[in-house]
């Protein structure tokens, strides 16, 4: 459904083209993930929801994978104003 965004999202990943907030960091470091996990989750999952972002009225993705150990992990992102993609947050959960 979202295969366009994803594509996009992925080229981004690929080419560093993308920034983390101060909150994903936080969370990254909370749920003990890497960069590399979060990277991983994008380059190998899939969208399962779009959000409208309630500050900037953007649409944000939640794409859901699995990091470098095999942790389920979501990350959410969007495309900025800029063309990068920015990393708001990211939750490792079980299933």
């Amino acid at each position: 459904m979202f295969e366009k965004v994803l594509i996009r999202m992925r080229d981004l990943v690929r080419t560093t083209s993308y920034i983390m907030t101060v909150h994903g960091h936080e969370e990254v470091e909370a749920d003990e993930l890497t960069f590399f996990d979060v990277e991983h989750c994008i380059l190998n999952g899939e969208i399962v929801e779009r959000q409208i972002d309630r500050r900037t009225a953007e649409p944000k993705y939640l794409v859901q994978g699995r990091t470098l150990q095999g942790r389920h992990a979501i990350v959410v992102a969007k495309i900025g104003p800029t063309g990068k993609l920015v990393i708001i947050t990211t939750y490792a959960f079980t299933e």
